[in-house]
């Protein structure tokens, strides 16, 4: 079966989590999960609860600050960058050598915002996958020009909020 291409963007919360029931119920019929979160900060609720699912869902965070990337500093900021290549190089390396069925690159969309990682970059990365396997991507902006290359587009928006 043909992997597809997912994105839940969008300005409403809950993409990530939306990402997640995607991947609980892909362990459920036995495929391996593999999670790359960029500018989430090292401490969210989501990375304590998917850490109890492993090994069948793996989380790799290559986060140094317990804040956003946007509250950073500069200089941290700086660092940081460093550390979202290592998880590109990292995500990279799970496509070429196909440690799972399906991959979620969570906030990958917000790289494309801060000009940390560029269209053509990603589309790479994407081009390069086994067709078997499925890529999900998240964040708030997704670009017109990557539209094509997603088989399914979910716009999470928030009606309400108290």
């Amino acid at each position: 079966m043909k992997g597809r291409v997912e994105v839940y963007c969008g300005q409403g919360k809950g993409k990530t989590s939306s990402a997640l029931g995607h991947c609980i119920k892909a362990a459920g019929q036995g495929k391996q999960v593999i999670i790359v979160q960029f500018l989430k900060g090292k401490d969210t609720e989501e990375i304590s609860f998917i850490r109890r699912l492993e090994p069948e869902i793996q989380l790799f965070s290559f986060e140094k600050y317990d804040q956003h990337y946007m509250d950073l500093t500069p200089e941290q900021k700086k660092e940081q960058e460093h550390f979202i290549g290592n998880g590109l190089c990292y995500t990279k390396k799970v496509i070429d050598t196909r440690q799972c069925d399906v991959l979620v690159l969570d906030e990958v969309l917000g790289l494309l915002d801060l000009g940390l990682l560029t269209e053509k970059e990603l589309v790479a990365l994407i081009a390069g996958r086994d067709e078997e396997l499925e890529v999900i991507m998240t964040g708030r902006s997704l670009p017109d020009s990557l539209k094509d290359w997603a088989d399914d587009i979910y716009c999470i928006s928030t009606i309400k909020e108290s």
